[in-house]
């Protein structure tokens, strides 16, 4: 089976060199790995040399997504073991490149492809003191060379569904892996039973360290001057990763409410054509966040974010958040906007994010399916304070009430490291 396997991810990098020639992140995917066991040697051989080197924590994460996941155990086990150098891979390109100056890592490179060849030669140069996957990241033939040399390999933040090839009649060989691991560190209880169905006892119920990072986001409190002139004390709808669907329905709202509600929009894709389609559509009443100093905020109605890496931090001034993605294959971030106390909006297609829909059962989260279901539920609320601030307590205690999954973990790899456990 393990030939099979290989076989497989064989035929899949060699389709990657193909797609590589018609899209821009394969092509990417292809040309970082480009010499990377010769940087890995490079970088590894300098490490080692030293006198006393200090041992390697190896953390894994497939994308963005899946590092912000990873981010605050990755932050606190910096804090707790200043004396560990940190190696951070990722498989996807949307990783790396945003993440490759991340301050809180030592050592940052794409994780080369799981053969059998490459997952020896990695572990031999890299001699990881244990190693971390986040979430979705079960690359078989690594936790077969980890486990050979008897590596501690630990997953967190997974997440298992009946559907999974490990639950399936022919998943045994998936299965043996996962008894591999040294600990699973799962979101719920239907994950650790899942497991259990199938005899992989080794798992903790930590829940999702993506409750920890949030909240660990609004604590910044990052200042934005011109935001604060431009919402001058009106009700505000912050609107995260939106599509033009989105946006059609934001406009909708606006030419119900008038200059009662201004808008903050940071499209889910943050490149010049659709920006500036949407500055036309909206016309005079709305700025670029580029181009807010020296604007006359007060009168724009709508405030268009033109860069990456701060939504996060503008959901505090948020009376409402909508969240965009529902009106296409599934919604963005919603803890980001639950974090700050914030009630939610989102289209239709959120039933595969379980917080959406524990959000969405709680009365935290509303789902929409037209402009005027949009509409007739925001002005409802705004126009009922006692129900606003009712509703936006209850979304920021959601939030709390599922942090400390970061401790759990590190708790956890403290003991093993002190035990000896991990050598």
């Amino acid at each position: 089976m393990r030939l099979i396997y290989s076989a497989g991810i064989s035929f899949y990098y060699l389709f990657l060199r193909i797609a590589g020639l018609f899209s821009v992140k394969a092509r990417a995917w292809h040309y970082g790995r480009k010499e990377l066991f010769d940087k890995l040697e490079e970088v590894f051989t300098a490490h080692y040399a030293g006198e006393d080197p200090a041992p390697v924590a190896w953390f894994h994460c497939a994308s963005l997504g899946e590092f912000e996941q990873g981010r605050p155990v990755i932050e606190a086990f910096r804090a707790r073991f200043p004396g560990h150098s940190i190696l951070l891979t990722f498989f996807s390109p949307s990783g790396y490149i945003h993440k490759q100056q991340y301050q809180g890592a030592d050592h940052i490179f794409y994780l080369p492809i799981d053969t059998m060849y490459n997952a020896r030669k990695f572990v031999a140069i890299t001699k990881p003191q244990f190693a971390v996957f986040i979430k979705y990241e079960f690359w078989f033939n690594y936790l077969n060379e980890l486990f050979s040399h008897h590596i501690p390999v630990f997953t967190v933040s997974a997440i298992f569904r009946p559907n999974q090839h490990f639950f399936k009649w022919y998943g045994g060989w998936f299965r043996t892996h996962l008894r591999k691991i040294n600990r699973v560190f799962v979101q719920d209880e239907e994950s650790a039973e899942l497991l259990a169905m199938i005899d992989v006892k080794n798992v903790t119920i930590s829940g999702d360290t993506r409750f920890d990072r949030v909240t660990a986001i609004k604590a910044k409190q990052q200042p934005f001057p011109h935001i604060d002139r431009f919402t001058g004390g009106k009700h505000v709808v912050v609107a995260g990763s939106t599509w033009p669907t989105d946006d059609q329905l934001l406009l909708s709202l606006h030419e119900k409410t008038g200059d009662q509600i201004k808008f903050i929009i940071a499209p889910h894709e943050i490149n010049l054509t659709h920006i500036h389609e949407l500055n036309d559509k909206l016309g005079n009443k709305a700025v670029l966040y580029s181009d807010a100093p020296g604007t006359d905020l007060g009168k724009k109605q709508f405030l268009i974010i033109d860069s990456v890496g701060i939504l996060s931090q503008l959901y505090r001034y948020a009376s409402i958040a909508y969240i965009g993605g529902g009106f296409g294959v599934g919604i963005h971030n919603t803890l980001e906007a639950a974090a700050y106390g914030v009630p939610i909006f989102f289209g239709p297609n959120y039933h595969r994010f379980r917080e959406a829909r524990e959000m969405t059962e709680a009365g935290i989260a509303i789902s929409v399916q037209n402009s005027a279901e949009l509409t007739l539920g925001i002005i409802g609320l705004l126009s009922n304070q006692s129900h606003l601030e009712e509703v936006s307590h209850k979304a920021g205690e959601y939030v709390l009430s599922k942090t400390g999954a970061t401790r759990i973990i590190i708790d956890e790899l403290s003991r093993q490291i002190h035990s000896g456990q991990i050598q």
